[in-house]
Parts: C-alpha cells; sequence; structure tokens
C-alpha cells in the first residue's frame, strides 16, 4: 500500500489527473467529508471522479510534496496518507501550501474509495475565493 500511496502522489505531481482518475475501481469513490455548503460531499465512479479532476491543473500547479507521512492499517487494504503540497495558484501566480489527509481503500490494485479530509476554508483563501469555480460548487 506505502507504493500505491507514493505513485498516486507522483501522479499528482506530474499533473496526470487522468493517470490519478485511472487508479479509482470503475464504481469507486471519492467523498470530501468536511466539504461546505455547495460543494460535492461525493464524487461516484471513474468516469465522473476523471472530470471532476480533469481542470485541476489550470487551478493549482502543485510542484512539490513537502510533508508525507503514509501510515499503514491493520487492514492490509486500507493506507492513510498525511501529505502537504505546494505549489503556485495558477489564476493569481501565487504561492500556496495545503494539507491533506486521504483514508484510501483499495481492492484488487484499484481504489474502491479515498476519503479526501482537507480544508475547504484554506483553499478557499489561498484560491482567492475561486473555490466555487475550482471544485465543483
Amino acid at each position: 500500500m506505502r507504493d500505491f500511496a507514493e505513485h498516486a502522489l507522483d501522479l499528482l505531481l506530474k499533473h496526470d489527473m487522468a493517470g490519478f482518475a485511472g487508479l479509482w475501481a470503475e464504481d469507486g469513490v471519492l467523498e470530501f467529508p468536511f466539504a461546505g455548503p455547495g460543494y460535492p460531499k461525493r464524487v461516484e465512479g471513474r468516469d465522473a471522479i476523471r472530470e471532476y479532476l480533469r481542470d485541476y491543473p489550470n487551478l493549482l500547479d502543485i510542484r512539490e510534496v513537502t510533508a508525507k507521512t503514509v501510515h499503514e492499517t491493520a487492514d492490509p487494504g486500507v493506507v492513510v496518507v498525511e501529505f502537504t503540497v505546494a505549489g503556485v495558484v495558477v489564476a493569481s501566480r501565487k504561492p500556496y501550501e495545503l494539507s491533506y489527509i486521504a483514508v484510501i481503500t483499495v481492492e484488487d490494485g484499484r481504489i474502491r474509495h479515498y476519503r479526501d479530509y482537507w480544508s475547504p476554508l484554506a483553499a478557499a483563501e489561498v484560491l482567492g475565493g475561486e473555490l466555487t469555480a475550482a471544485f465543483g460548487g
């Protein structure tokens, strides 16, 4: 699972959102437990996830992972990844840094469920109020 998590982060650094979305099972789920009002709490299915993530590199130019801890769990199919990414907000060219915690469940080499814990308020601040456009709100 550690290698799987490393590969996923590498795809993000390469701005390969199609490749990142391709890690999901066809009926996999991307969930945002901390999503604010008007933002999606769940995206279901690989195709919908690919569409949701498609424009991410046009909003945030991820340039490095500044912190990363991978926690393997008692369940060999579940990993918890704490990570911080840094880069540039494409529209404003301002630097940003955001932290995430992802709880990832993998079956048969594909993501079945990905719970993405991040702060919508911190993201909105970094994006200068552009969160609605950025994340499907």
